[in-house]
């Protein structure tokens, strides 16, 4: 008989949710910042080669590996949800049909996207925003991303599927495990064989194969409950349907974060490759403080989504924890930086222009680390509990809302109105997002009387 794991049914069930929410959310925000790191290395490890050409280049294909990630996520993050779903219902055979239906799947998608876009690369790299001095070193990177898509697609499903079972620290250790071989073989490529930005993306793709066989590994010979085994196997309706209403919203939102990148990297071009570059640098250390915030978002996930079918009013205390340390960690961040931004954006450069543009992206982008955490929170919940919909309309807003902003910004404060139209967008999602959570509040949580008396 098919059991599950004694220790992540305790942490579901039984531990206090402060410590629960530890054992979920801890992990996996250590393992989102140990990749950010990594993203923050590979800037710096070019950067030691003085090539502004080379840091627009890793800035402008961003959108790229933001479209490859997003199609990971849209089978890891739909699947897992509804495994932990599936667990709080006891459904274990179900939950193996549905984890060897990711790992395959997962594997499909990207390689139907390496045999699309390989002969369109000069096109992906044109509309990607490519200057004519970083044309080559952008082709470069472009190329080996998209002949290593199955496996960076597989990584990030790996990885959801993984931590959906509860075994978070199996799910981080597969992360450090990536991160540390892209460090090593970043220094290898660049400082040894100076194979400068065709090292960094190959590097990227090789640490995501590492990780990958580790988390298949895990799967196939140490869970109980998940399997890659191609005999349970199964597409049926239900599967479907449940993987893509939560995955089909998270990829919508990756493309479109993807998406505004490069919107954004269009109007940046006309204030110079300082702006791209200071916006690229910035992004990656304003990455490091989102990554942990939407590390405790995310690990929280497969704890709602159990206590979804097991136990609602254990789902409503785990919410309302999770926004006091949001709140607790955004502050503090917040106060980091504005002590030491100049100071984290010289790091990568020494001109002066450059960290006077970084700096100020930095103070604004901080002003909403709050409201993103909140943001995540929101999506995370309404991947959790199923709401495709509510889902869906939080992985849009967003994008639809800076397109304009950005237009309306750039002409009535030129750069400056650039940079505040990204937290103008980012407000608007909070709002939508809470609105949606309050008007759902009833079909999400009825035992609220219980909690007030």
């Amino acid at each position: 008989m098919i059991r599950m794991d004694a220790e992540n049914l305790h942490f579901f069930e039984k531990a206090s949710v402060p410590k629960a929410v530890t054992h979920f959310a801890v992990p996996m925000m250590l393992g989102m910042s140990m990749s950010v790191i990594y993203s923050i290395l590979n800037a710096y490890f070019l950067g030691t080669l003085h090539n502004t050409a080379m840091l627009t280049a890793l800035a402008l294909t961003l959108p790229l590996f933001a479209a490859i990630m997003a199609l990971g996520n849209l089978i890891g993050i739909g699947s897992g949800a509804f495994i932990s779903r599936l667990l709080g219902e006891k459904k274990y055979d179900d939950v193996k049909h549905v984890s060897s239906f990711a790992f395959y799947s997962s594997l499909a998608i990207g390689l139907i996207v390496m045999g699309v876009s390989l002969p369109l690369i000069g096109p992906i790299v044109q509309g990607l925003g490519a200057t004519p001095d970083s044309f080559g070193f952008t082709k470069d990177y472009v190329t080996i991303m998209v002949i290593g898509s199955p496996i960076v697609v597989l990584f990030f499903t790996l990885e959801n599927i993984v931590r959906s079972e509860g075994a978070a620290n199996t799910s981080m250790i597969g992360m450090i495990l990536s991160v540390a071989v892209n460090i090593i073989l970043d220094a290898l490529v660049i400082f040894v064989f100076h194979w400068d930005v065709i090292g960094v993306a190959s590097a990227t793709v090789i640490s995501n194969l590492v990780a990958s066989i580790y988390y298949a590994f895990h799967i196939q010979y140490k869970s109980q409950l998940l399997t890659i085994s191609i005999k349970w196997f199964k597409a049926t309706k239900e599967i479907l349907s449940n993987v893509f209403k939560i995955g089909v919203p998270v990829f919508v939102m990756s493309i479109f974060m993807g998406a505004m990148s490069l919107i954004f990297n269009h109007f940046l071009v006309e204030y110079g490759e300082q702006a791209i570059a200071g916006f690229g640098i910035s992004s990656r250390l304003l990455q490091f403080p989102e990554c942990i915030l939407m590390g405790l978002c995310e690990g929280v996930v497969p704890m709602i989504a159990f206590s979804f079918t097991a136990n609602k009013l254990r789902m409503k205390q785990t919410i309302s924890f999770t926004i006091k340390v949001v709140l607790a960690l955004a502050v503090v961040f917040g106060i980091i930086v504005y002590l030491i931004s100049d100071h984290l954006i010289g790091l990568f450069t020494n001109d002066p222009q450059l960290i006077e543009m970084g700096s100020y992206i930095l103070h604004v982008t901080f002003l909403s680390l709050f409201i993103t955490g909140m943001t995540s929170l929101f999506t995370g919940i309404f991947q959790a509990t199923a709401q495709g919909t509510a889902a869906f309309i939080m992985s849009v807003i967003q994008g639809i809302t800076l397109i304009p902003v950005l237009y309306i910004a750039n002409r009535m404060n030129g750069f400056q109105g650039v940079v505040w139209s990204l937290v103008i967008a980012d407000a608007v999602a909070f709002l939508v997002g809470s609105t949606m959570l309050y008007v759902l509040r009833n079909k999400l949580q009825p035992d609220l009387d219980s909690l007030v008396h």
